[in-house]
């Protein structure tokens, strides 16, 4: 691991943490490109995302601070938010939690990330003009999320396990259907971005931080990638938020389209590997041992 790669990983997780395209997904055709086979290198780009994590809490730190005072004053409106990110943010983090290691064995390689861009983009695209003609643009106000919008939001966050669906997407989309604004729906969805990647890197670093550290140049990529990621999420956030507001959700559909059919057709050409290296060798030999059998 460079810190040339690492400045890559910083770049793409910056730019497209909290754009509904998937960051994971970005992330893991890039490590596939750039040979990121082991544990080690696959944590790192998990971890990275911390930079976003924190660059939501900048940039959210008055809205936040305001939360906090609201919940240690136990003022009802600030209880009520609190509780439906906690909500939003179970469904998710239990199913995560159970079945992550099969996640990753299946989904994590460029053919199903393109499978649910491609998907993603569809449901985005035909949401947007939904909503369009029916003229509803929904509830504007974080004091609309009520449990139960927060437990569908929650319940819509899981889809986002599947890597290359994006869980700003999904958090959007349910906040959507449940009958919130656009914006409205975006803002709760930075909200519960703190628990759910805060979680997660968390987990990452428990379960496989000291392999990132004993890697040649890991410590290094780590302070790089984090870095970095922190100010471009920063600076695309703010970018995010405007663009969302004026062109909705219809251009980020058009691109994963294009994006997972271009990588459909590379797979197909055997110009990219469309599965993890270990499951293509699986695939090898079983031939080879059903001969003898």
């Amino acid at each position: 691991m460079t810190w040339l790669h690492a400045l890559l990983l910083g770049i793409i997780e910056g730019l497209t943490e909290f754009l509904p395209v998937s960051s994971t997904g970005h992330l893991i055709l890039l490590g596939n490109q750039l040979g990121h086979d082991d544990d080690a290198a696959k944590t790192l780009e998990v971890v990275v995302q911390l930079g976003a994590v924190v660059a939501v809490v900048v940039y959210f730190r008055a809205r936040l601070g305001v939360l906090l005072r609201g919940l240690l004053a136990r003022k009802p409106e600030e209880l009520r938010l609190g509780a439906a990110v906690m909500i939003a943010f179970f469904p998710a983090a239990v199913l995560g939690l159970l079945f992550h290691k099969k996640i990753e064995e299946k989904l994590f390689a460029p053919v199903p990330v393109a499978i649910a861009l491609i998907a993603g983009g569809v449901l985005m695209i035909g949401i947007e003009r939904y909503r369009a003609r029916r003229g509803d643009p929904g509830e504007d106000g974080l004091e609309k999320v009520t449990f139960r919008r927060a437990l569908h939001i929650g319940l819509a966050q899981c889809f986002s396990l599947w890597p290359g669906t994006s869980r700003s997407m999904t958090t959007i989309v349910g906040g959507q259907l449940s009958g919130l604004s656009t914006p409205t729906a975006a803002d709760f969805s930075f909200l519960l971005a703190i628990p759910t990647l805060g979680a997660a890197t968390l987990y990452k670093l428990v379960k496989s931080g000291r392999g990132v550290l004993a890697m040649e140049g890991g410590a290094t990529a780590l302070i790089v990638g984090t870095v970095v990621s922190f100010v471009v999420a920063l600076v695309v956030i703010a970018a995010f938020l405007r663009f969302l507001k004026r062109f909705g959700l219809l251009p980020f559909g058009v691109y994963r389209i294009l994006l997972g059919a271009l990588v459909l057709v590379l797979a197909s050409r055997g110009m990219i590997p469309g599965q993890h290296a270990e499951q293509a060798g699986d695939k090898a030999a079983a031939p080879a041992s059903s001969a003898h059998q």
